[in-house]
């Protein structure tokens, strides 16, 4: 393919394409070394010694541990370094935000909600331990991420106060678990979802924790109210760019490739990008969800190509 001719729909030409992918793989090292901590320290959480609870805290290690791909806590930690702080900082609470993101990956198995009976190429929590222990591991969960963040994320008592409230909006009625009720609201309408109903789902249901793991790095690196808004603005876009590729790989993926069931969205009905937007649609909303990240990146001071580099990463990701 020559000079000059776009790339992917973004109007990104080859040179542009090639020097984002020699960032990438300069980047990715970067993406890598977050992970490595961050898995690092979450080994080091017991939960709890006491034997009567065992079963509940080998409930939580299995679906805390079962891989990932662990966007929400590297981006809270990028976000960090971004602004001049050490990710390390941070990992009290991108393990809290990793912990509800995982209690509602728990809970959205279950039976009563999306019904799937594997989750990263393993049996789900609910198959493995039960439904009433996946219910209270995800409960569990919650509790455990609250105390992470007030008794051992360092900052002032402002910043640690903000975490909290952001973490608590955005796994609220006014955020994720409220997009998961607007989520089962339309389950088996499918296409006669409109699309503002559509985006507001997933701007509640996946957008919000991936905008608070932005807005949580820059608040404990203490980054001014400009900054906080555009990361804010970055990761509402990733967000959308995120769950928009989950609805193109359901439709066309397989459940080897995803470690989870494909196909189920169409099965149950879901109003998803896909079914609304069709699959050449869907797939021009992700680009330009994409491409509206990237250009707020560009009124970010300091060195933004790992987020540039995340978006590419979360617009191609095959699983």
């Amino acid at each position: 393919m020559g000079a000059g001719i776009p790339i992917g729909g973004w109007g990104m030409d080859r040179r542009a394409w090639d020097a984002s992918i020699n960032t990438w793989r300069t980047s990715a090292g970067r993406w890598e070394e977050h992970r490595a901590r961050f898995e690092a320290y979450l080994e080091t959480l017991a939960f709890s010694e006491e034997p009567r609870l065992l079963e509940l805290v080998e409930a939580m290690r299995y679906s805390m541990h079962g891989g990932g791909k662990r966007v929400r806590p590297t981006l809270c930690m990028e976000v960090a370094h971004v602004f001049g702080v050490e990710p390390e900082l941070v990992l009290p609470s991108a393990a809290a935000i990793e912990m509800i993101h995982t209690y509602s990956l728990v809970h959205d198995d279950l039976p009563a909600m999306d019904n799937d009976d594997f989750r990263r190429g393993r049996p789900a929590t609910h198959k493995k331990y039960g439904e009433a222990m996946a219910i209270l591991a995800g409960d569990a969960f919650f509790g455990e991420a609250l105390m992470l963040i007030t008794v051992h994320q360092e900052g002032t008592c402002e910043q640690v106060l903000e975490v909290v409230r952001e973490l608590a909006h955005s796994s609220g009625i006014n955020g994720m678990s409220g997009g998961q009720v607007m989520d089962m609201k339309q389950t088996g309408v499918g296409g006669a979802a409109d699309h503002e109903t559509l985006h507001m789902i997933h701007r509640y249901k996946t957008g919000a924790l991936i905008k608070s793991s932005a807005r949580i790095g820059a608040i404990l690196a203490g980054a001014s109210e400009a900054e906080q808004a555009a990361v804010s603005e970055y990761a509402m876009e990733l967000g959308l760019c995120f769950q928009i590729v989950d609805d193109l790989l359901d439709a066309t993926s397989t459940r080897e490739a995803l470690g989870k069931s494909a196909g189920s969205d169409a099965e149950q009905g879901k109003a998803t990008f896909v079914v609304v937007y069709g699959l050449d649609g869907a797939t021009r909303e992700a680009d330009k969800a994409a491409e509206k990240a990237l250009a707020v990146l560009s009124t970010v001071d300091g060195d933004t190509s790992g987020l540039r580099e995340l978006v590419l990463f979360i617009r191609h990701r095959a699983h």
